[in-house]
């Protein structure tokens, strides 16, 4: 089974995914990466260029090849959750975990990040904090409903909520093949 990550903008998915990936010994495979890569662009020139319906036409391929992973971590892009057909490609083959945290911890993650916040598109048009409530807000039953856990990343190091993530996903496997 993968370790899929879900969560919004700032709650660690890409970077708790790589050390837990690590510390599994699994390949780690970021969506918004395998997109960014494929389409030779970043997110935002994909959102400039083909406007967020052409995004998430790409977005739903790469969560389509990164379902097909096995014994992986797998970061997705904080929308991905609202596509239901993503939802159940990924609950295949691997245990979704929610990463929250409050949005103004998110927002304060994203601004301080260099590189996330630049390259990551405005999806309303709010300023940067009240967009982050707006979205978490908006999709806070799509994460609700897809995760079997969720794991809370503030006050915590990525390496301790990445420890914590696999703590909860070997507990869900074990249930899993006991049931």
């Amino acid at each position: 089974m993968n370790v899929v990550l879900i969560g919004p903008r700032g709650s660690g998915k890409s970077t708790v995914g790589e050390i837990l990936a690590r510390r599994m010994g699994r390949s780690f495979v970021d969506t918004d990466e395998a997109i960014r890569i494929r389409a030779g662009k970043t997110i935002q020139a994909i959102f400039e260029d083909e406007g967020e319906a052409g995004f998430r036409k790409r977005e739903a391929e790469a969560v389509a090849r990164a379902a097909q992973e096995t014994e992986a971590v797998v970061a997705v892009g904080g929308g991905a959750v609202e596509d239901p057909d993503n939802v159940r490609r990924l609950e295949r083959t691997g245990v979704l975990v929610f990463l929250t945290a409050r949005p103004v911890v998110l927002y304060k993650r994203v601004v301080s990040d260099s590189r996330s916040g630049a390259s990551r598109p405005a999806l309303t048009g709010l300023d940067p904090f009240q967009e982050m409530e707006t979205v978490v807000r908006k999709r806070a039953d799509a994460y609700a409903s897809a995760a079997r856990a969720t794991v809370d990343t503030e006050g915590k190091t990525e390496a301790e909520v990445a420890a914590e993530v696999e703590k909860t996903f070997r507990r869900l496997a074990a249930e899993g093949q006991d049931g």
